[in-house]
């Protein structure tokens, strides 16, 4: 019997090793795709319903531009990848993301923030701004990420499938040696209930058996309780919710009276932003923020160029010191009466 179309693309999707988050993204706007269709099977159609269905978001379900690019490339991976099937030459509206300054917190801030963070998710965010890690960067990292000695941390498999090394900060490496300590006992109580599997990337798993087993390979921040896979039916222990990561960084700006809207990655463009203006260049920012193209990092030089360039209002230009000084002391009079 011949898979289901759906199903045909989920495994493709894990054959190329597609996170699970995407394929779920990709089979949904495939889904919504054929439905926005009448249910027509995507083999009887083409670029002229790709359009059709992408006009239908942007003008009746007002989508971000991101979303409509996402909504573009499932039902091309299908064609291509599943299908094996060329679209024809139409062109293909392909959104453009609006260009925005990244929200940046200054130093004060990040500290008022930490401090109304409290443990794990108080290291996780110490993390994202002492070494400028994605959110999911963080909550995938495994125990022997972490170098005590070298002080460093090795991101694995980030974004664009790329590792990288970024720096560890000194102030946090006795909660994390705790942390690796509890992570360590919760391992101990898994094997004993006879679980203690964690989740391997890729063909990881087939090659060694047992390493999903060994204490190396256990998440630095597990989810409080064991969970079924998904993919593998199997009972294991995953990472903690990114989602409980971004509720703790919203209550804490909000209590640390921030005026900003302040989500975990506001914390790795504060990192980026506070290491240039420490006097680091350019390229070592790109290296450790693993940004593929240095225009992407150049972004945080723009945040340091206050008041447009650089340039200084010409109010501030047309009032002298001596005015300004004037003006202070006629205030003082006013003060006295």
């Amino acid at each position: 019997m011949a898979k289901k179309l759906l199903d045909q693309l989920r495994e493709v999707l894990r054959l190329k090793h597609y996170s699970y988050r995407t394929e779920q993204s990709y089979v949904d706007w495939v889904r919504r795709f054929i439905l926005f269709h009448g249910k027509r099977h995507p083999a009887e159609m083409g670029a002229p319903e790709i359009q059709a269905f992408l006009a239908h978001l942007a003008m009746e379900g007002n989508v971000s531009a991101s979303t409509q690019n996402q909504a573009l490339s499932a039902p091309l991976f299908l064609y291509r990848e599943v299908l094996h099937q060329e679209i024809d030459p139409v062109p293909l509206p392909s959104a453009k993301r609006p260009q925005r300054l990244p929200t940046v917190l200054t130093r004060d801030e990040v500290l008022r923030l930490l401090n109304h963070l409290h443990g794990v998710h108080k290291r996780m965010a110490q993390l994202l701004y002492g070494s400028g890690l994605r959110l999911m960067e963080c909550v995938r990292l495994r125990v022997q990420d972490v170098d005590f000695e070298y002080r460093t941390i090795t991101v694995r498999d980030g974004k664009g499938e790329k590792d990288r090394i970024v720096p560890l900060p000194e102030t946090v490496i006795p909660e994390l040696r705790r942390q690796i300590e509890r992570v360590r006992l919760l391992h101990q109580e898994d094997l004993a209930a006879g679980y203690g599997e964690v989740y391997l990337p890729y063909a990881l798993a087939e090659k060694s058996p047992n390493a999903a087993r060994e204490f190396i390979w256990q998440y630095l921040f597990p989810a409080p309780r064991r969970s079924v896979d998904p993919r593998s039916g199997k009972e294991r222990r995953h990472h903690i919710d990114p989602s409980s990561l971004q509720r703790a960084v919203k209550q804490a700006a909000q209590k640390a009276g921030i005026p900003k809207r302040v989500t975990p990655h506001t914390l790795r463009h504060s990192f980026a932003t506070h290491l240039l203006q420490a006097g680091y260049d350019i390229r070592t920012v790109q290296e450790l923020l693993g940004h593929k193209d240095v225009r992407t990092t150049m972004i945080y030089t723009h945040v340091l160029q206050r008041g447009g360039l650089a340039v200084r209002s010409p109010l501030d230009l047309s009032i002298s010191p001596w005015s300004m000084m004037r003006s202070q002391c006629d205030l003082g009079k006013i003060d006295r009466r």
